[in-house]
């Protein structure tokens, strides 16, 4: 290969928008920008003379090549820059360290009786979102709340063409459910009760709470107090949901306020997240910025890199900065939200307020929080930076582990646990029951468990359609050969490492082409991979638990007269262990549909009158 001439190469340059890549001696990518016209951006990197900002002092002279790609537009420029700035994360660009995303509250409302879900994405369908929440917790408590209030079902049941002649569920009974499945409302007075859950979605709740008043009233007058008490928690609940929702900006529509404040080369975006007028929550993000990097370049990088990856755009930004590129930006946002995005710097009146308000935040959390972000961002990114280091690969984002349970040989079960940058995402964890192993044999059990895993990948089944970056394996060459093994019989390219054990069983390296690489055990790598093997292991154990306890359950249920499979299904489901039905009395038990007084009477004085 020809040596790169940089003089040469810059006249070739052509005058369309594009991208550019810059690379050091090492062949690192260390930087990535954009451009509207590559040959006059680049140009003006070697130009001697030229007095520019402190980063181009220190990155030109490490410059030994670049590349470029043209594109039809600024804005698909802007979108590829952003892409090749996660991929490569260059050293001279102001990175996200953070990666968060948000819930929403789903409402179903293409469905002929809809459903209020807690969703962690806004998909294209024809549902109804609210959100994002930061906080989760929130979100569920919020929906929890709207079934109560409204009786709206949750089942998965695709009605009206699947309705079934069996009983309604529980939460008919306990009056959380109107039982659409049964027919005993109608689909029109069910959607009246979904326009009004969206109504106390969309934060109008003055209606709902003097209604509930009245009846908690007229309930006290009539002496039911225990319904006016229940009222009464209802009233409460729905006053701690609007509590949340206070503060307010001057118009209605769905805003986030950012502030940054920076201090050298750390800096915190303070987020203030309003929707219909009001704030719903806040949160901060850490950026590592580039030198010589601007309030406003900080800015604008986090507009690009967080917005890229999120699917709810707000139809406005109000920021403490002015950006780089305006107009490119806001072309940009109102493409991916199809409607117009305006980004606005207030200077006056209650917006103004609000960015200030923003502002003094991030500099707070900045003062205090500093190391404490900065060593979180350690035990994850860091974590997972210094893990592919010692690998020799590209920083795995997502990591697969697996492990295997059993008791002799019983019962045997499989456990995948998932981490992505750093951290668990316990909704992507899988659980298996060992169906073609006899006996104690872990090898053969994992080979089971790995093959029916990534067969499912491949058939881009629901839960198992993202393939892993890194597999780590509880073990040594033995269980990493296994997993290899299944990968080439399905076809698949995906690194395995084992986690070697010392003689106390802790891991004191890695596994990884027939290699055993030692790791520091000092270091934040080691750390994680050690949080990532006691998780796979607790998860593990955790459910082969479950599944014994359910087998002795069982068996002691099976002794009981007038219990038969629906309804030692249903105990378990209701009560979860023997103690709890234990303790049951005679009418708790026929609260379950499908205890009758006699199976009741059965269930009590079998646990009360035999000799344990």
């Amino acid at each position: 290969m020809s040596e790169f001439q940089i003089q040469e190469e810059l006249k070739k340059l052509p005058t369309k928008p594009g991208v550019y890549l810059m690379f050091n001696d090492q062949d690192t990518v260390i930087y990535v920008g954009k451009a509207v016209n590559l040959r006059n951006r680049v140009r003006q990197y070697f130009r001697s003379g030229r007095k520019e900002r402190i980063k181009l002092y220190s990155m030109v002279p490490q410059i030994v090549r670049f590349e470029y790609i043209v594109t039809d537009s600024e804005v698909e420029a802007l979108v590829l820059e952003c892409n090749l700035i996660k991929e490569y994360r260059p050293k001279y660009n102001t990175m996200l360290m953070d990666d968060k995303a948000y819930p929403f509250i789903q409402v179903t409302v293409q469905e002929a009786f809809p459903r209020v879900l807690y969703s962690h994405r806004m998909r294209k369908d024809k549902a109804q979102y609210f959100g994002p929440y930061p906080d989760a917790g929130a979100a569920k408590e919020t929906i929890d709340l709207v079934r109560k209030l409204y009786q709206l079902r949750s089942c998965s049941r695709q009605l009206p063409e699947t309705r079934k002649n069996e009983r309604p569920c529980l939460y008919y009974h306990i009056h959380q459910c109107k039982a659409p499945c049964q027919g005993w409302i109608s689909e029109q007075e069910y959607r009246e009760q979904v326009e009004k859950a969206l109504a106390f979605l969309s934060g109008r709740t003055d209606d709902v709470l003097t209604e509930l008043k009245a009846r908690m009233k007229e309930a006290s007058e009539d002496l039911r107090f225990e319904e006016a008490a229940s009222l009464r928690d209802l009233v409460r609940s729905v006053n701690k949901i609007s509590e949340r929702q206070k503060m307010a900006v001057s118009n209605g529509s769905d805003t986030d306020v950012l502030a940054v404040a920076m201090e050298e080369s750390d800096a915190i975006v303070q987020v203030f997240f309003v929707r219909d007028g009001k704030l719903i929550g806040r949160d901060h993000f850490y950026l590592k910025a580039a030198e010589g990097e601007t309030p406003g370049g900080i800015l604008g990088s986090f507009i690009q890199q967080f917005y890229s990856g999120t699917p709810f755009i707000p139809h406005t930004l109000m920021l403490s900065e002015e950006v780089d590129e305006t107009e490119l930006t806001e072309s940009w946002l109102s493409g991916k939200k199809g409607q117009k995005v305006k980004i606005l710097v207030p200077q006056k009146g209650s917006r103004e307020k609000l960015v200030a308000l923003a502002k003094r935040n991030a500099s707070i959390i900045l003062t205090q929080d500093r190391e404490r972000i900065k060593k979180e961002i350690g035990k994850t990114i860091g974590a997972i930076q210094e893990i592919g280091d010692w690998l020799g690969m590209e920083t795995p984002e997502r990591i697969e582990s697996y492990d295997i349970s059993n008791t002799s040989g019983f019962q045997s079960v499989g456990s995948m646990v998932v981490y992505e940058k750093g951290s668990p995402r316990k909704a992507d964890y899988r659980k298996f029951r060992i169906k073609s192993v006899e006996g104690p044999n872990d090898y053969a059990s994992m080979e089971e468990v790995l093959t029916r895993r990534f067969r499912r990948g491949l058939e881009e089944k629901k839960g198992f359609d993202r393939m892993p970056d890194l597999i780590l394996m509880d073990g040594g060459k033995g269980q990493v050969h296994s997993c290899e093994k299944v990968l080439g019989e399905l076809g698949i390219n995906i690194p395995v490492a084992g986690m070697v054990k010392d003689d106390r069983h802790r891991t004191r390296g890695l596994y990884f082409h027939d290699t055993e690489i030692p790791i520091d055990r000092n270091s934040e790598g080691f750390h994680l991979i050690t949080r990532i093997q006691d998780e796979t292991h607790r998860f593990a154990i955790e459910y082969h638990r479950l599944l014994r306890g359910k087998e002795q359950v069982h068996s002691v249920l099976d002794e009981i007269p007038y219990v038969g499979k629906n309804r030692r299904r249903e105990l378990m489901r209701h009560f979860q262990n023997l103690d709890a039905i234990r303790a049951a009395d005679v009418d708790e038990l026929r609260a379950l549909p499908s205890i009758d007084r006699r199976a009741a009477q059965s269930i009590y004085d079998f646990f009360h009158n035999r000799t344990e």
